[in-house]
């Protein structure tokens, strides 16, 4: 009993840890938000449209999970209806046997065994071979009306089976269809910011915005949830890279017409990759953000985090814990990029550091 109630506690605490970890971090964004005084521009018209392609696609993974379930339950299900099929298949022809032979017999009566003048030894041998014959078809009449209800409660099961499939087919099929619609509205909205970035000139001040404000979000994400725990340190030089992909953006380059030095690196990769966490963590932030579109941040112990940016979708939520190498993500080009792959970062008590120092390239 006492370690039921612990655990307990420790469930309710752990929620309690978690419901303070998501009013913080709403609390700091709404910060964020205030003190920058973010305009209405094409930039944040992209906000919702790529976060609701993030919420379809997270949705249509969860679909096709569970169709996969659904669908290998049916055919455990028709598995064992087909068992039954042939075992009832079996009995019937037992059946008829016992009948032949039970007719060929004859049933005994009395005054007619009485009167054979056979050897009452052999009559009675005669009657218990009956008597068996007849236990024997009773026991397999039982285990038939059994088998029979068996395959109607089977029957009936793999029809809710399917039924249930079709209504998981029908759901996918709405979500993909809000997806393409999202996804026709997002390159309208990125056509727009484009030709609106290329006709005043603005990146210089928009990239140090991003930024800026990206760096206020790390420290202040530092601040309110920084761990010392964890054995991060001592996986430098064996990390791999989050996606596979063409590595078009060093850390320190230039970073586009701007000139500005990149705090992180630049993957290029196709639309819907995956996004996989470089080591084990917990999920600190994953929402949309001017500049980083679809933004994951993972937290891995000794003051050390994780950016993944411009995905397309977000896999996890905030609080999340994740395993090494587990998909967080997969790969797009939310924010404004007008290339497709990831952008990523490492950071140590806030400061960006060369990501490659830490992976194996090979």
């Amino acid at each position: 009993m006492l370690g039921l109630a612990a655990g307990a506690a420790g469930a309710a605490t752990q929620e309690e840890n978690l419901k303070a970890l998501r009013g913080r971090i709403e609390a700091l964004t709404a910060d964020l938000d205030q003190k920058e005084g973010s305009q209405r521009e094409a930039r944040d018209a992209l906000r919702d449209s790529e976060r609701a392609i993030s919420n379809a696609n997270r949705a249509l993974t969860k679909l096709a999970a569970e169709a996969r379930q659904v669908r290998a339950e049916a055919g455990r299900i028709a598995e064992r209806r087909y068992s039954l099929q042939s075992q009832v298949s079996k009995r019937e022809a037992a059946i008829e046997r016992m009948l032949v032979a039970w007719g060929a017999r004859g049933a005994p009566d009395p005054l007619r065994v009485a009167l054979s003048g056979n050897d009452p030894a052999d009559i009675g041998r005669a009657l218990h071979y009956l008597g068996h014959i007849s236990r024997a078809a009773a026991s397999l009449l039982a285990e038939q009306r059994a088998a029979a209800a068996e395959l109607e409660r089977l029957a009936n099961e793999a029809k809710s089976r399917a039924e249930r499939l079709r209504a998981i087919e029908q759901a996918s099929r709405a979500d993909r269809d809000k997806l393409l619609s999202e996804r026709r509205e997002r390159r309208r909205l990125l056509q727009a910011l484009a030709a609106d970035i290329r006709k005043n000139r603005k990146e210089i001040r928009v990239l140090r915005a991003d930024e800026a404000r990206l760096a206020r979000l790390v420290a202040a994400i530092g601040t309110a949830f920084g761990s010392t725990k964890g054995s991060f340190s001592a996986l430098r030089g064996k990390l791999r890279l989050p996606v596979r992909g063409e590595l078009t953006q060093r850390f320190g380059a230039p970073r586009g017409a701007a000139g500005m030095e990149a705090k992180g690196v630049f993957i290029r990769a196709p639309e819907g990759q995956p996004v996989r966490s470089v080591a084990g963590g917990q999920v600190v932030y994953a929402d949309w953000m001017r500049g980083f579109g679809n933004l994951v941040i993972v937290d891995h112990g000794e003051s050390y985090l994780t950016i993944y940016a411009n995905n397309e979708s977000l896999l996890k939520e905030l609080g999340d814990p994740v395993a090494p190498g587990e998909p967080i993500a997969t790969t797009g080009s939310s924010g404004g990029n007008e290339e497709t792959g990831l952008y990523f970062e490492m950071r140590h008590l806030g400061r960006a550091f060369d990501p490659l120092r830490w992976v194996k390239l090979k």
